[in-house]
């Protein structure tokens, strides 16, 4: 027997505000990175409208996450997300009621009749979506804010491209360069000391766009490795538009790293954990240095070019 009350949760909710894992999502067509900005899509429609109290009903009282199939309820109606239900111990987090393995079908048809905006529509998505296909598609939207590129910190920032220049330049005090070539110098006066956070970024405006430099020294097995690479501030997509080349070299020798750079979606550590850039191990890189080899002293250059 299935039941539906519409209460709304009081009291007695415990403090669990972890997002749930989504179970059970019907199935629907791949989706790439969109961004729905063309008419042609999915346009906004003038005369949907979704009530404040559905959508309400369709939010977990637990996680605050909007609930997904299957939607569970207590013998009172009281509704929870499927990934909460384990957390709560099979007690209904409004009345206490033992749960069951009651399912409130009901509510999860309602939720298939609606069809809603993207959650970036401030970003710029004009999206609209099924209920059980805006998630999916939020997942790959174009339009998602970006995290900052900052690798220095466990920066928390989001926003678009304009918005995370600013921060860096404000907040981060990155250094920030106009053209499409470079002249980058590392030294160090130990080059056996190698901390996992010795790096640092710089970044470039040119062709329109804004480039974020790293160089960077960390442990790989029981030698320091240093390395350069370049990320774009953008999509995946407007990334590839773009080669670069870093050249690193002395006492007559040098190595050449020609590459696409990585979108800045691809987090600072996946790229550098992948070596693709410029890497340099450390006997070469003290060879390069020169001297009596206790000291190390680097000069990476590059360029930036679009290709047609």
């Amino acid at each position: 027997m299935y039941y539906l009350t519409m209460a709304s949760a009081t009291t007695y909710i415990d403090d669990m505000r972890s997002k749930p894992d989504v179970v059970d999502l019907p199935k629907s067509e791949d989706m790439t990175e969109i961004c729905e900005n063309d008419p042609s899509q999915h346009a906004i429609k003038p005369n949907v409208t979704v009530a404040s109290s559905v959508r309400e009903l369709l939010e977990c009282p637990v996680c605050l996450n909007a609930m997904y199939p299957p939607i569970h309820q207590c013998s009172n109606g009281h509704t929870l997300c499927s990934g909460c239900k384990p957390r709560v111990h099979n007690r209904c987090p409004t009345c206490r009621h033992e749960l069951g393995n009651i399912r409130c079908l009901a509510l999860e048809k309602i939720a298939a009749s609606l069809e809603l905006p993207c959650k970036y529509q401030s970003f710029g998505c004009t999206g609209i979506y099924p209920y059980y296909s805006k998630l999916k598609h939020e997942m790959h939207c174009a339009c998602r804010p970006y995290s900052c590129p900052y690798a220095g910190s466990e920066c928390t920032v989001i926003g678009d491209i304009p918005y995370l220049v600013a921060h860096l330049k404000d907040d981060h005090k990155v250094d920030m360069h106009n053209g499409s070539t470079f002249n980058h110098r590392y030294v160090k006066s130990n080059p056996n000391e190698v901390e996992n956070a010795t790096w640092m970024l710089t970044v470039f405006s040119c062709f329109g766009q804004y480039f974020c430099l790293h160089f960077e020294a960390f442990q790989l097995g029981m030698a320091p490795v240093y390395m350069a690479f370049l990320r774009f501030m953008g999509g995946d997509n407007e990334a590839k538009k773009y080669s670069y080349s870093l050249e690193v070299g002395g006492n007559g020798r040098k190595m050449i790293w020609q590459g696409v750079p990585r979108s800045i979606r691809d987090g600072h550590r996946k790229v550098r954990d992948s070596f693709d850039g410029l890497v340099i191990q450390r006997n070469m890189a003290l060879f390069f240095s020169g001297g009596d080899r206790k000291e190390l002293k680097l000069r990476v250059t590059g360029r930036i070019w679009k290709e047609q």
